[in-house]
């Protein structure tokens, strides 16, 4: 996937290509798993970290491998799986608390790569660790968020989590996810941005034109969409708003012509998908970093990534907690960490 002209970056894409640069690796090494294409990791490497990514996927490996300085190895994790020495171990482990009968098999379901993460944090013993994943494990779910909570205070660590929207971060786009971090007492997590970024700030004039690679959507399709907004009782066009950040981005939404679909209205009325560039400058990849594979797994790629900014945030957050680490003794560790998660669980 080839970068746009320098000429045609809008001023943010400007700004957070040279921001998120890989930094040489000082602040200390980082464990990387279920690294996806690099978006955590790339947020990492540009706050001074190096990386080591862990992914299945080989087109993902592909990706973290052209444009990040660390290498990553393309790998089924397990909680038999051998690590290198890390300072920090991080990641966005798969999430499968429900098997496909409705059994709630937790941290024994074999597709949860929960396991493998905890495993690692026994394995290495960091000094901090960090995941992050849906929302959802607060609500429906929080008794399996409870369980895997548990299963790493065992480890001496205190465990604290928040719900983080990308859009407070200087991404483009309102995306909420969980984060939970892991340390030994003092962190902080990242305090939001006071400006944000809209869709048409990240896009520039590509949104107003029709690229080559542009697909329009038929006749059918603009049906099918008004059914949908119809039936999903839509009060405003899912069209994308060029003056607001862009609702989420998701694997279905910008790689597959669904009724909720990512799309541009053109001014001559016309309606056309996303670019892959384009979701990419919504999820604050800079124009330079090119994604490797077949063109869905491209837009996948895309899709699951945690957005470099926000990743950059939490770097920073993370960088300042390392410089100051002053470790509390198991006694205090134990009288701060059940109270405030259990107070988290009982709001939700």
């Amino acid at each position: 996937m080839k970068s746009m002209p320098s000429s045609t970056q809008p001023d943010y894409i400007c700004r957070i290509s040279e921001l998120l640069r890989p930094k040489i690796g000082v602040a200390g090494l980082v464990l990387d798993l279920f690294a996806g294409c690099g978006g955590l990791g790339l947020g990492f490497e540009s706050a001074g970290f190096h990386t080591i990514g862990f992914e299945m996927d080989s087109d993902c490996c592909a990706t973290y491998n052209a444009n990040l300085a660390g290498a990553c190895q393309q790998e089924f994790l397990t909680p038999q799986t051998r690590f290198p020495h890390a300072d920090v171990v991080i990641g966005g482990p798969p999430c499968q608390p429900f098997s496909v009968g409705g059994h709630q098999l937790g941290l024994k379901d074999s597709r949860d790569g929960f396991p493998a993460f905890i495993a690692a944090v026994d394995q290495l013993r960091p000094s901090l660790f960090l995941f992050e994943n849906v929302r959802g494990l607060l609500y429906r779910n929080r008794w399996y968020l409870s369980e895997v909570v548990a299963q790493l205070e065992q480890l001496g660590y205190i465990v604290e989590f928040t719900v983080l929207n990308a859009v407070d971060f200087r991404v483009p786009q309102n995306r909420e996810r969980l984060i939970a971090v892991g340390h030994k007492g003092g962190y902080q997590f990242p305090k939001p941005s006071h400006s944000r970024v809209n869709a048409g700030e990240a896009l520039g004039d590509s949104a107003l034109e029709a690229p080559e690679d542009a697909k329009y959507l038929t006749e059918s399709m603009d049906a099918y969409v008004a059914r949908y907004e119809r039936a999903s009782q839509c009060v405003n066009p899912r069209d994308l708003n060029l003056q607001k950040p862009a609702r989420t981005l998701t694997c279905r939404n910008i790689a597959a012509p669904t009724g909720d679909m990512h799309r541009i209205k053109l001014s001559d009325g016309r309606r056309r998908r996303l670019t892959l560039r384009e979701a990419a400058r919504l999820q604050s990849f800079p124009d330079w970093f090119e994604f490797h594979g077949q063109e869905t797994s491209q837009y996948y790629q895309v899709g699951n990534a945690v957005p470099p900014m926000l990743s950059y945030a939490l770097a920073q957050s993370v960088k300042s907690y390392l410089e100051t680490f002053a470790p509390l003794d198991e006694q205090e560790i134990q009288s701060r960490r059940q109270p405030v998660q259990a107070e988290l669980l009982l709001e939700q």
